[in-house]
Protein backbone atom coordinates (compact mmCIF):
# COMPACT_ATOMS: atom_id res chain seq x y z
CA UNK A 1 0.00 0.00 0.00
CA UNK A 2 1.33 3.43 -0.96
CA UNK A 3 0.97 5.95 1.85
CA UNK A 4 -0.32 9.42 1.06
CA UNK A 5 1.14 10.90 4.25
CA UNK A 6 2.74 14.31 3.70
CA UNK A 7 0.73 14.86 0.53
CA UNK A 8 -1.97 17.35 -0.34
CA UNK A 9 -5.35 16.30 -1.64
CA UNK A 10 -6.58 18.82 -4.18
CA UNK A 11 -10.35 18.70 -4.57
CA UNK A 12 -11.45 18.36 -8.17
CA UNK A 13 -13.82 21.13 -9.36
CA UNK A 14 -16.61 18.53 -9.58
CA UNK A 15 -16.40 17.79 -5.83
CA UNK A 16 -19.39 19.64 -4.39
CA UNK A 17 -19.37 18.49 -0.76
CA UNK A 18 -19.57 21.73 1.29
CA UNK A 19 -16.61 20.76 3.49
CA UNK A 20 -14.36 19.84 0.60
CA UNK A 21 -15.36 22.01 -2.37
CA UNK A 22 -12.13 23.57 -3.69
CA UNK A 23 -10.29 22.34 -0.64
CA UNK A 24 -6.64 21.57 -0.08
CA UNK A 25 -6.19 18.88 2.56
CA UNK A 26 -2.89 17.95 4.20
CA UNK A 27 -2.71 14.21 4.91
CA UNK A 28 -1.23 13.65 8.38
CA UNK A 29 -1.76 9.90 8.57
CA UNK A 30 -2.60 7.18 6.05
CA UNK A 31 -2.34 3.45 6.68
CA UNK A 32 -4.34 0.22 6.32
CA UNK A 33 -6.86 1.51 8.89
CA UNK A 34 -7.72 4.71 6.98
CA UNK A 35 -6.55 8.30 6.71
CA UNK A 36 -6.61 11.55 8.66
CA UNK A 37 -6.04 15.02 7.23
CA UNK A 38 -6.50 18.71 7.90
CA UNK A 39 -8.31 20.94 5.40
CA UNK A 40 -5.98 23.94 5.12
CA UNK A 41 -8.04 26.50 3.25
CA UNK A 42 -11.60 26.67 4.62
CA UNK A 43 -11.92 29.62 7.06
CA UNK A 44 -13.67 28.77 10.34
CA UNK A 45 -14.97 32.34 10.74
CA UNK A 46 -12.50 33.62 13.34
CA UNK A 47 -8.85 34.49 13.70
CA UNK A 48 -6.32 33.13 16.18
CA UNK A 49 -6.71 36.07 18.57
CA UNK A 50 -10.50 35.56 18.76
CA UNK A 51 -10.11 31.82 19.26
CA UNK A 52 -7.51 32.26 22.01
CA UNK A 53 -9.76 34.71 23.86
CA UNK A 54 -12.62 32.18 23.72
CA UNK A 55 -10.36 29.43 25.12
CA UNK A 56 -8.77 31.49 27.91
CA UNK A 57 -9.19 35.23 28.45
CA UNK A 58 -5.84 35.32 30.29
CA UNK A 59 -3.78 34.23 27.27
CA UNK A 60 -1.53 37.10 26.29
CA UNK A 61 -1.77 37.93 22.59
CA UNK A 62 1.11 40.14 21.53
CA UNK A 63 2.21 38.83 18.15
CA UNK A 64 1.15 39.59 14.56
CA UNK A 65 0.51 35.86 14.07
CA UNK A 66 -2.58 36.31 16.24
CA UNK A 67 -4.36 37.74 13.18
CA UNK A 68 -3.99 34.50 11.19
CA UNK A 69 -7.20 32.83 10.05
CA UNK A 70 -8.28 29.70 11.90
CA UNK A 71 -9.43 27.04 9.42
CA UNK A 72 -12.19 24.47 9.54
CA UNK A 73 -10.00 21.37 9.39
CA UNK A 74 -12.86 19.04 8.50
CA UNK A 75 -16.21 17.70 9.63
CA UNK A 76 -14.90 15.43 12.44
CA UNK A 77 -14.43 16.72 16.04
CA UNK A 78 -14.95 20.37 15.13
CA UNK A 79 -14.63 21.37 18.78
CA UNK A 80 -11.07 20.04 18.88
CA UNK A 81 -8.01 22.02 17.81
CA UNK A 82 -5.17 20.77 15.64
CA UNK A 83 -2.06 22.88 15.14
CA UNK A 84 0.17 22.07 12.19
CA UNK A 85 3.46 23.84 12.80
CA UNK A 86 7.12 24.07 11.97
CA UNK A 87 9.26 21.78 14.08
CA UNK A 88 9.43 22.87 17.70
CA UNK A 89 9.50 20.05 20.25
CA UNK A 90 8.37 20.38 23.85
CA UNK A 91 4.58 20.35 23.65
CA UNK A 92 2.53 17.70 25.49
CA UNK A 93 0.77 16.10 22.51
CA UNK A 94 3.02 16.65 19.53
CA UNK A 95 3.82 14.26 16.76
CA UNK A 96 6.48 14.80 14.11
CA UNK A 97 4.95 14.27 10.67
CA UNK A 98 8.14 15.10 8.76
CA UNK A 99 11.47 16.69 9.70
CA UNK A 100 9.82 20.10 9.07
CA UNK A 101 6.17 19.60 10.15
CA UNK A 102 4.58 18.63 13.45
CA UNK A 103 1.00 18.39 14.64
CA UNK A 104 0.06 19.31 18.20
CA UNK A 105 -3.31 18.82 19.84
CA UNK A 106 -2.58 19.92 23.41
CA UNK A 107 -3.68 23.20 25.00
CA UNK A 108 -0.17 24.04 26.22
CA UNK A 109 0.84 25.33 22.77
CA UNK A 110 -2.07 27.79 22.56
CA UNK A 111 -0.61 30.44 24.84
CA UNK A 112 2.58 30.57 22.80
CA UNK A 113 0.86 30.88 19.40
CA UNK A 114 -0.14 34.47 20.11
CA UNK A 115 3.38 35.55 21.08
CA UNK A 116 6.99 35.09 20.00
CA UNK A 117 7.51 31.85 22.00
CA UNK A 118 5.50 29.73 19.58
CA UNK A 119 6.61 27.86 16.48
CA UNK A 120 7.89 30.04 13.65
CA UNK A 121 5.07 28.88 11.34
CA UNK A 122 1.69 27.43 12.20
CA UNK A 123 -1.78 26.66 10.90
CA UNK A 124 -4.59 26.30 13.43
CA UNK A 125 -7.55 24.09 12.54
CA UNK A 126 -10.78 23.15 14.27
CA UNK A 127 -11.70 19.57 13.38
CA UNK A 128 -10.22 17.16 10.90
CA UNK A 129 -11.11 15.01 7.92
CA UNK A 130 -11.15 11.24 8.29
CA UNK A 131 -11.49 8.30 5.92
CA UNK A 132 -12.11 4.66 6.80
CA UNK A 133 -9.92 1.87 5.41
CA UNK A 134 -9.91 2.04 1.60
CA UNK A 135 -12.27 5.03 1.43
CA UNK A 136 -9.65 7.60 0.38
CA UNK A 137 -8.22 5.29 -2.28
CA UNK A 138 -11.74 4.79 -3.63
CA UNK A 139 -12.39 8.55 -3.76
CA UNK A 140 -9.10 9.06 -5.64
CA UNK A 141 -10.13 6.32 -8.11
CA UNK A 142 -13.43 8.15 -8.58
CA UNK A 143 -11.49 11.33 -9.46
CA UNK A 144 -12.65 13.35 -6.47
CA UNK A 145 -9.05 14.23 -5.59
CA UNK A 146 -5.67 14.85 -7.13
CA UNK A 147 -2.48 14.31 -5.12
CA UNK A 148 0.71 16.32 -4.89
CA UNK A 149 3.58 16.07 -2.47
CA UNK A 150 3.20 18.56 0.37
CA UNK A 151 5.56 21.44 0.91
CA UNK A 152 5.87 23.88 3.79
CA UNK A 153 5.50 26.97 1.60
CA UNK A 154 2.04 25.95 0.42
CA UNK A 155 1.09 24.75 3.90
CA UNK A 156 2.22 27.80 5.89
CA UNK A 157 3.03 30.74 3.61
CA UNK A 158 0.32 30.91 0.94
CA UNK A 159 -2.77 32.84 2.15
CA UNK A 160 -5.77 30.63 3.00
CA UNK A 161 -7.92 31.95 0.15
CA UNK A 162 -5.17 31.23 -2.45
CA UNK A 163 -4.06 27.73 -1.40
CA UNK A 164 -6.31 25.71 -3.76
CA UNK A 165 -5.32 27.78 -6.79
CA UNK A 166 -1.62 27.62 -5.83
CA UNK A 167 -1.81 23.83 -5.48
CA UNK A 168 -3.58 23.50 -8.84
CA UNK A 169 -0.88 25.66 -10.43
CA UNK A 170 1.79 23.24 -9.14
CA UNK A 171 0.11 20.48 -11.17
CA UNK A 172 1.02 22.29 -14.37
CA UNK A 173 -2.32 21.51 -16.02
CA UNK A 174 -5.55 23.40 -16.53
CA UNK A 175 -7.74 21.66 -13.96
CA UNK A 176 -10.87 23.01 -15.63
CA UNK A 177 -10.03 20.97 -18.73
CA UNK A 178 -10.04 17.69 -16.81
CA UNK A 179 -13.17 15.63 -17.27
CA UNK A 180 -14.61 14.08 -14.08
CA UNK A 181 -13.99 10.55 -15.43
CA UNK A 182 -10.49 11.10 -16.83
CA UNK A 183 -7.44 9.13 -15.91
CA UNK A 184 -8.66 5.53 -16.26
CA UNK A 185 -7.61 3.40 -19.17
Amino acid sequence: MKSFENHFLIAMPSLEDPYFSRSLTYICEHNEHGAMGIVTNQPAGLNLKEMLRQVDKDIEVTHDKAEQIVVAGGPVSQDRGFILHSTQPGWSSSMALTSEIMVTTSRDILGSLGNSKGPEKSLVALGYAGWSAGQLEEEIQENSWLLIEADTELLFDVPVHKKWEAAVKKLGVDIWQLAPGSGHA
